[in-house]
């Protein structure tokens, strides 16, 4: 049975915040030796966050497997961060998830998602760009450059009158 028929995505609860520190800590390891100093979300209060923000994660059995953290806007929907745990990452479980916040996007009425990342994180900015987002600016932060990238959704053709 293949990872993919295991996973499950539901909605973080307050009780779910310790877990969603752990994966993203984990998950962002990586980038502390590029960037030199750890990337911003290792530092959140994902207690915060989950009263705040909308968080659904994706499970396997018991654990968290991976998360993104979302924000409606009036105009489009912000992705804060979308994390998959060390064990996972290049099995398609970040594309799943940005997928997941597409449709949250659709359903909500808005044709557009954005984010920030950092242009030091290649293959974070490389899926990005293979899954449809655009570089729309760039901007000096910290010692590094931040990308602010956006994708623009096209809306189904069995609703355009």
């Amino acid at each position: 049975m293949s990872l993919e028929s295991h996973l499950e995505f539901r909605s973080a609860r307050t009780e779910d915040a310790d877990a969603i520190r752990d994966v993203v800590r984990a998950a962002y390891a990586r980038w502390i030796p590029v960037i030199g100093r750890e990337p911003l979300p290792m530092k959140a209060d994902y207690q915060k966050a989950v009263s705040e923000h909308r968080i659904d994660l994706v499970c396997s059995a018991e654990s968290i497997t991976g998360l993104i953290e979302m924000m409606l806007r009036e105009d489009h929907l912000w992705i804060e961060n979308v994390a998959v745990s060390p064990e996972q990452q290049g099995k398609g479980l970040g594309r799943r998830l940005l997928a997941h916040a597409e449709t949250i996007a659709k359903e909500n009425g808005l044709s557009e998602v954005r984010l920030l990342t950092n242009a030091a994180f290649v293959s974070n900015v490389r899926l990005y760009e293979k899954t449809g987002y655009v570089i729309t600016a760039s901007e000096s932060f910290m010692g590094g450059t931040t990308l602010h990238m956006s994708k623009y959704l096209l809306r189904d053709a069995r609703t355009i009158g």
